[in-house]
């Protein structure tokens, strides 16, 4: 019985256990399929946030949530898992980020979903509606055609793991984050064997070392990004752990290093009208230099951990030319379109 289950988790912080890899999954599927009472679920929750999830319990989560949701294939790259409680000060770098590595070959994914607590921050899909693309145009169908033709793929990920979705409404009322706000990021939709995955603490950095080993990504980047997402920050290093062949190792990125470090003008809140108008800036070369920068950094960090550049200065010098000769932009606009129905784009370049 599930209460058995929460017993062992409540007994408060010196009382409670971390619970096996296969009572976990029980547990999982338990919330997962709703056989539990919102107040348990609720109070589930909070032990667990008390207590510290264990990597176990991570993983069993995570398997649930994959053998729940609709996963394919469909382009072998890199997935970007930031939080999907949005942004609120700071610029949404990986959705520009991912167009430009599809025009280097690099397919990319990027999935979210309605903005959830604690930040309730502007998320992709507000940027999409922007853009005129909601629900109606994200139908499965639409953004697989527009991720075969541009490499860039976008899961709503409520839709494509519909017991998130059923399970919104107790999220919202506890108002904090959960198991599943690690547990989402990591369904891996499209089977990318790379991984830049966001955190906001740098304690959880060994953690999630040692999950995303038992989920076996052939290479993942921990990033302790601007808003606890994965994009770095241009104007100071940040903290990673690079993650291969089950070893982790800290790895501080210094745009200094590579001439790249920028001041980004100041700025307190942004709206899902600017995150658009920005990316769209860096994408055409109008944008303010920090934000190009923070981009071109992304990008090239990004196509070094999939091993397609011996080097970030490489990846670099390649990232920079794609962006000036317009590939980057060219991409957006056809998967934009795409995605409002304005014709099917033929396939751009090589992305495999």
């Amino acid at each position: 019985m599930f209460t058995t289950l929460l017993k062992e988790v409540g007994r408060g912080k010196r009382g409670a256990r971390d619970l096996t890899y296969e009572e976990a999954l029980e547990a999982a599927d338990w919330i997962m399929s709703r056989k539990a009472t919102p107040a348990q679920m609720g109070a589930f929750f909070i032990a667990e946030r008390i207590k510290m999830e264990s990597v176990e319990e991570l993983e069993a989560f995570v398997t649930v949530c994959r053998n729940s949701a609709y996963r394919a294939p469909i382009q072998e790259g890199l997935d970007c898992a930031g939080p999907y409680d949005g942004r609120v000060k700071t610029f949404f770098a990986s959705f520009a980020t991912a167009f430009l590595l599809a025009s280097a070959g690099l397919p990319v994914t990027l999935h979210g979903a309605k903005s959830l607590p604690p930040k309730w921050g502007v998320t992709l899909l507000d940027m999409l509606a922007e853009l005129g693309i909601g629900k109606s145009q994200l139908t499965r169908d639409r953004v697989v055609q527009a991720a075969k033709a541009t490499g860039v793929l976008f899961v709503d990920t409520e839709e494509w793991c519909p017991p998130l979705g059923e399970l919104r409404g107790i999220r919202e009322e506890l108002g904090m984050r959960t198991v599943l706000n690690t547990a989402e990021k990591l369904i891996d939709f499209s089977h990318s064997p790379y991984l830049v995955f966001g955190v906001f603490h740098n304690t959880v950095f060994d953690r999630m070392s040692k999950l995303l080993t038992d989920l076996k990504y052939r290479r993942a980047l921990i990033v302790q990004g601007t808003e606890g997402s994965e994009d770095l920050f241009i104007e100071r290093p940040t903290r990673t752990y690079i993650v291969e062949d089950g070893e982790a190792r800290l790895h501080v990125i210094d745009p200094e290093q590579f001439g790249m470090e920028a001041t980004l003008p100041e700025k307190t809140e942004w709206s899902a009208a600017e995150q658009v108008e920005t990316v769209e800036a860096v994408l055409q070369g109008t944008a303010h230099i920090g934000y190009v920068n923070q981009v071109l950094l992304n990008a090239a960090v990004r196509l070094r951990l999939a091993e397609r550049a011996e080097s970030v200065e490489e990846a670099l010098y390649q990232c920079k030319a794609l962006l000036e000769s317009g590939a980057a932009w060219e991409r957006y606009a056809a998967w934009r379109s795409s995605l409002l129905g304005e014709g099917t784009p033929s396939p751009i370049g090589s992305v495999k």
